[in-house]
């Protein structure tokens, strides 16, 4: 199974989105059986909290009930994830920060890579300080570059 990890900075936002988007996803696929799905913060300002409320919210409008519980990152999730994926490069930096090998490093990779249809944006930018706006922009990049990861995932996963 091909375990994957999204990480953004306090876990009540971006990453816990990301984490039920690519969820719904895969079981679309009824690629359950080959792929799971967690999230993290590097911060532990909001350990054991529910996402934010406009983020569920937004979610809420577009299908999506977003109520997985806020964790921290650990060193330890380099052992127990093959993918990391980091929403901004803030967060992919703080991440490489965390590595203990070449092999830890080959494992984070940025979410923006994985997407198909909004070129102008090379991170998933972080909602909580902004408008509403920002909410469902955020919803809106997550779909495209789950999609476009759940993509080129499924096509590694069939070379084998």
């Amino acid at each position: 199974m091909k375990r994957i990890l999204f990480v953004c900075l306090g876990n009540i936002c971006r990453s816990p989105a990301a984490e039920e988007i690519m969820r719904q996803l895969i079981a679309v696929e009824g690629m359950e059986h080959v792929f799971a799905v967690d999230s993290a913060g590097i911060g532990g300002w909001h350990v054991g909290d529910l996402p934010d409320p406009r983020m569920r919210a937004h979610g809420k409008k577009h299908g999506y009930d977003f109520t997985s519980r806020a964790r921290q990152f650990t060193v330890e999730d380099f052992d127990r994830f093959d993918l990391i994926v980091a929403m901004d490069h803030e967060n992919e930096m703080d991440l490489a920060a965390r590595i203990r090998s070449p092999y830890d490093k080959a494992k984070i990779v940025c979410m923006a890579d994985y997407l198909r249809h909004h070129p102008m944006h090379h991170t998933v930018p972080d909602p909580y300080y902004g408008g509403e706006q920002g909410f469902e922009l955020v919803i809106d990049l997550l779909e495209d570059a789950c999609r476009g990861l759940l993509d080129e995932l499924m096509k590694k996963n069939k070379r084998r």
